[in-house]
C-alpha cells in the first residue's frame, strides 16, 4: 500500500490540514494518509507547544469518521527533535510491505535542503507537494521524486487559531467541531 506521511506539530490540527490530507487521498495514488504528530520539530519554538499527547487526541478525533486517515504516534518513541529521515527509517523499517511518501507544502519544499540528510530522503522517498501562499521557487521543482499536486490553497495558520482563543473569539470552521470542544474544555491556549 502506498501512504502518505503528513508531518506536523498539529497544534492544533485545522480544516486546511484536513483538507489538503483529504486531497491527496482523493486525488493522488496515495491509498491512505497518517497524520505524523512531531513532538518536537527542530525548526519550531517550543514555547507554545501543547503536550505531544494532547495533540495525538486532537488529531484523533479530527479524523476518526475517515478510514483513510491515521494518526501515528511514532516520533514519540524516537529521540528529540525528531528528524525526519529518522522517522522515515523506522517507519520503513516496521512497516517493510508499505511505500511511504512524504507530503509537504511548497514552502517546506524550499527549506528542504536545510533537512537533515534530505539527499537520503529524495534517493528513497517521494515528496507529494501541495502549493503555499506566497512561496518563492525552489530547484526541486522540477526534481524527478517531487510530485506537485493541485490542492486548495490553504491559508489557515495554527498560529492565528491559538490568537484567536487567546482573544476569545469564535475558531468555529477552523477546526472540527470535536477538535473545537476538546480545546475549549481542556482550556488549551488562553
Amino acid at each position: 500500500m502506498k501512504i502518505g506521511l503528513f508531518f506536523g506539530s498539529f497544534n492544533p490540527i485545522h480544516i486546511g490540514h484536513l483538507i489538503i490530507a483529504n486531497t491527496m487521498a482523493e486525488h493522488t495514488d496515495l491509498a491512505r494518509v497518517w497524520f505524523v504528530v512531531s513532538p518536537q520539530n527542530p525548526f519550531k519554538k517550543q514555547k507554545t507547544l501543547l503536550h505531544e499527547f494532547d495533540r495525538l487526541d486532537m488529531v484523533e478525533k479530527a479524523i476518526t469518521d475517515n478510514f483513510k486517515f491515521k494518526a501515528s504516534d511514532i516520533e514519540f518513541h524516537l529521540p528529540k527533535p525528531s528528524y525526519t529521515i529518522d522517522t522515515l527509517t523506522v517507519i520503513q523499517e516496521k512497516y517493510p510491505q508499505d511505500e511511504f511518501a512524504l507530503i509537504m507544502g511548497s514552502d517546506n519544499l524550499t527549506q528542504f535542503k536545510n533537512w537533515k540528510n534530505y539527499d537520503k530522503i529524495l534517493e528513497y522517498f517521494s515528496l507529494y507537494v501541495y502549493p503555499r501562499p506566497n512561496t518563492a521557487p525552489s530547484d526541486l521543482d522540477q526534481h524527478p521524486k517531487v510530485q506537485w499536486v493541485q490542492a486548495p490553497l490553504m491559508d489557515i495558520s495554527a498560529t492565528f487559531i491559538r490568537q484567536c482563543i487567546q482573544q476569545q473569539k469564535s475558531i468555529k470552521y477552523l477546526v472540527p467541531e470535536a477538535v473545537e470542544e476538546y480545546i475549549l474544555r481542556k482550556k488549551f491556549y488562553e
